[in-house]
């Protein structure tokens, strides 16, 4: 009798250590922003865009593309070259930002949407000798520009769900390892394709990755905001356990926009303590407008409450 009771009690104690480390492993409210930069050559720099000293500012570089850098792209099979605005983004100007501004961090992003008027694929000829080729060329990249972290950003894709895993997993798992880069954010967007590459990714590797980037801007324009508070619900259920960030997009061309409640939707998630962070697309757009958002952006995620 006294060893069931004992048993019994063991078991409670489990249950509760569970649970108590299941409610610690939860996502809380962050003051991280994060901006992309350099991918539309608007000779935007990191000095004009403007930087709250109480929140984490993360500049993304973009980006960076396993393709050659002729008349013709072709796939290199992980041999990166960098594709975003290098005369206003420099290893100068990354140094420059990160020391006058000890809140900034600044990341490389790797794929995007197009390159040279073609969509940008994703299609290695085999895992071992693209991971072995980008652990190499992306090391030096990151090096010559004294970089944090790097961001995923493949949205079209010529190789399985499988391969994609594998490859990105290994490649976040060995710069880690390497001591190479300190974090790492995926940036899906609600299509059946996409999402089968980054959900096989996040299933194997999800404990590597540090951000979701998820693309919210990508569904309709004039999104309101109940639907896009549906929206996220549903994609933190899909990226389980993953800081997923909400975002919009500068032009307006798509999602919640920022004048028609996107931060009624924000400040909505921070009440629920499920506001994990703010990205925008991008500080290219943003600059015609005197980066009025970003300005917005990180005034509610300074917020201490």
């Amino acid at each position: 009798m006294e060893f069931s009771v004992f048993f019994i009690t063991l078991l409670i104690l489990q249950a509760i250590f569970s649970f108590q480390a299941s409610i610690q492993a939860v996502p809380a409210n962050s003051n991280l922003f994060r901006e992309y930069i350099g991918a539309e050559f608007n000779n935007v720099r990191f000095t004009d865009v403007p930087i709250n000293s109480n929140v984490e500012f993360h500049f993304i570089l973009s980006f960076a593309i396993d393709y050659d850098t002729s008349d013709s792209p072709s796939p290199t099979n992980g041999k990166f070259n960098i594709f975003w605005d290098t005369d206003n983004l420099s290893p100068s100007q990354v140094s420059s930002i990160k020391n006058q501004r000890s809140n900034v961090k600044v990341a490389l992003s790797l794929g995007g949407d197009s390159v040279a008027n073609g969509h940008a694929y994703f299609n290695p000829s085999s895992v071992k000798s693209w991971v072995s080729n980008a652990v190499s060329s992306l090391t030096r990249i990151i090096k010559q520009y004294n970089l944090d972290g790097i961001d995923i950003d493949y949205e079209h894709f010529q190789a399985d769900p499988d391969t994609f895993a594998e490859c990105i997993g290994q490649l976040i798992t060995t710069l880690k390892r390497n001591g190479v880069i300190s974090f790492a954010s995926i940036a899906p967007f609600d299509d059946d394709q996409v999402q089968s590459h980054y959900l096989a990714l996040w299933r194997k590797y999800g404990h590597q990755i540090d951000y979701v980037n998820f693309q919210f801007y990508a569904y309709d324009q004039g999104t309101s905001v109940s639907q896009f508070m549906s929206y996220f619900k549903t994609q933190s259920s899909k990226y389980n356990g993953g800081k997923v960030l909400v975002s919009f997009i500068s032009d307006g061309s798509g999602g919640l926009s920022p004048s028609d409640g996107f931060f009624t939707a924000c400040s909505e998630l921070k009440r629920q303590n499920e506001l994990h962070g703010i990205f925008v697309w991008s500080a290219d757009d943003s600059k015609a407008g005197g980066f009025r958002y970003e300005k917005q952006s990180q005034a509610l995620l300074a917020i201490r409450h």
